[in-house]
């Protein structure tokens, strides 16, 4: 008897290739038998059958950059990831987190995670229980049931605060490089996934700086390389802002081709075109150089709750800034208000960005109700202002007070997301960038193996769209080779029964919400769904109609311990 039988699905396997009807039986965690409906189906017995007639079935997602390294101490669901048909999650992105660490030091880590990835410090202090210093100790730790499978690369910045103290932020001597490559080798034999660095001029410190590691030299790097080239696993991981510059890329090119292991390089709204031409030069030679894009470009979403409020620029704003939600909203509709508003002279934010995020009338859009993240002029702050013949100011309160978030779009934005359909259709991209665990005031990018399904494979309207097909198998199977998990991200025999199944009818994203349901009471943007039937991990049913079903059959997953599908 089979442990589940899914019967009259429609199948979308994740390789790509078209969707069949049919039925899939699951015995011990392992996919045991796929069999086209023109083949009769599965008629054996199961303890459990569910009827998927008008649904489709897919493999688990797969998001390989989500910074869940704190959040996975003190939440086993793993959320909003899990309610998005998410199974698998690799964290320890942009080269921060919280191993290796020395007892003392803790506080630096987390005010690098707090500044770079916007998650509450007091959450990461409350929640977090540092029982470890190595990074394996650390895997250690966090080796604990789930309701979806976790696993983790080792950071550079944390490797080298480790290393360096407080000399991380300069250049690294010879012992330093030896020391940082012998603690990334140990951490890729205790279970690593990968190594990630930050070159990225966005991610500064507390107190302004650069991360340490941003201006690391090209031999540090290397050497660090040097590490994985020893290992038969491992990707490595790199956010830079000047891909576009020859001497990044030559570096890049040396390393990938040193260490023979796949690269996923982020790119960001500022790289150019010829981030493909690199790519397919290496991929031409054998050489994996994934570039790594998102379904949605770079973006905030601003509210009164929020990280970035651009109440906040008028010294009026403060007179009601301790008020409950609720009464903030009507103080904006309130005359007397928002005639103090028009005769403010702003104040200028510390940073330049942030500056332009709440000035930029023109880029300032609210969210479109219909999830689209593909607003038209005439939904932006300067256009809702043009239409109604009233200040943008004016505007501004007006979309405060009805609660609807203000999405700012980084860097240019055409009127449409061409950019990043062509990016995610190049063949040898990578899809990731949700950020599921961080960024928590200004976004919810966990939620984007549902907007692509429900967006850019159905409901777009400015553009191509993708096929079902192509888009499961970007965040299934592609998503889970880079990391070298051969083990998942395909409906066929022996692999792992990570699967969603779907009503495509009534699939779709509801609206962002702020909870403060993280430890110490801090905040975070939450985005659910509607649509998924039930979510399936390890063979075990997690989430039926996005409830939890208080299964947690999902593992840490260590780097080189599961290399194929026939291996458990």
């Amino acid at each position: 008897m089979h442990d589940l039988v899914i019967r009259n699905a429609q199948i979308i396997d994740g390789t790509g290739a078209p969707g069949f009807a049919g039925d899939v039986a699951v015995a011990d965690g392992r996919i045991i038998a796929v069999v086209r409906a023109e083949q009769g189906g599965i008629t054996a017995k199961a303890k459990r059958v569910i009827d998927a007639t008008g649904r489709l079935l897919t493999p688990g997602f797969v998001d390989i950059h989500t910074h869940y390294d704190g959040q996975v101490c003190w939440d086993k669901e793993v959320t909003p990831s899990c309610w998005h048909g998410v199974t698998t999650v690799v964290m320890g992105n942009c080269g921060v987190g919280f191993a290796p660490v020395r007892a003392g030091t803790e506080n630096a880590l987390v005010e690098l995670m707090e500044s770079v990835e916007d998650i509450p410090g007091t959450a990461l202090h409350e929640g977090i229980p540092w029982n470890w210093e190595s990074f394996g100790e650390y895997l250690e730790s966090i080796d604990t049931p789930y309701s979806l499978d976790v696993g983790a690369q080792v950071p550079h910045v944390a490797v080298r605060h480790y290393v360096m103290g407080e000399r991380c932020y300069g250049d690294a001597t010879e012992d330093d490089k030896a020391a940082m490559a012998q603690l990334t080798k140990q951490a890729l034999q205790d279970g690593a996934l990968g190594f990630s660095t930050s070159r990225f001029y966005g991610h500064l410190d507390k107190q302004g700086n650069l991360v340490p590691g941003t201006h690391a030299a090209a031999d540090e790097m290397l050497a660090i390389g040097a590490a994985l080239a020893d290992i038969d696993h491992g990707t490595i991981e790199i956010i830079s802002d000047r891909l576009n510059d020859q001497e990044e890329q030559d570096w890049i090119e040396n390393l990938a081709r040193q260490t023979g292991r796949p690269v996923t390089i982020l790119v960001s709204s500022n790289v150019g075109p010829g981030i493909w031409d690199f790519a397919d030069r290496l991929n031409a030679d054998g050489i994996q150089l994934r570039p790594q894009i998102g379904a949605r470009p770079a973006s905030i979403l601003m509210s009164l709750e929020g990280t970035v409020n651009p109440m906040r620029q008028f010294p009026a704003y403060s007179e009601i800034k301790g008020l409950p939600l609720a009464e903030r909203r009507q103080r904006l509709l309130d005359p007397e208000f928002r005639a103090k508003v028009m005769r403010d002279i702003p104040k200028v934010a510390r940073f330049g960005d942030t500056q332009k995020m709440i000035t930029s009338w023109d880029a300032m859009y609210v969210l479109p109700r219909s999830l689209s993240y593909e607003p038209d002029y005439e939904e932006s702050i300067a256009g809702i202002a043009e239409a109604k013949g009233i200040h943008v100011r004016e505007a501004l309160m007006d979309a405060m007070a009805d609660g609807r978030p203000i999405l700012y779009l980084i860097g240019h934005y055409p009127g449409h997301l061409e950019k990043q359909r062509s990016g995610i259709a190049h063949q040898h991209s990578v899809f990731g960038l949700s950020d599921g665990g961080a960024h928590c005031g200004v976004l919810c990018d966990a939620s984007m193996p549902t907007y692509m399904l429900a967006y850019m494979s159905r409901d777009r309207t400015k553009g191509e769209k993708f096929s079902l097909e192509f888009t499961i198998h970007k965040m299934t199977e592609d998503t889970a080779k880079v990391y070298g998990l051969y083990d998942r991200g395909v409906i066929a025999v022996g692999y792992k029964a990570d699967l969603n199944i779907i009503d495509f009818e009534t699939f779709a994203l509801s609206d962002p919400e702020m909870v403060y349901d993280l430890p110490a009471g801090g905040k975070r943007l939450i985005q659910k769904a509607t649509g998924y039937v039930a979510t399936i991990c390890n063979g075990e049913v997690t989430y039926e109609n996005g409830v939890h079903t208080g299964a947690k059959p999902g593992r840490l997953v260590r780097g080189g311990a599961l290399q194929t599908a026939s291996t458990a």
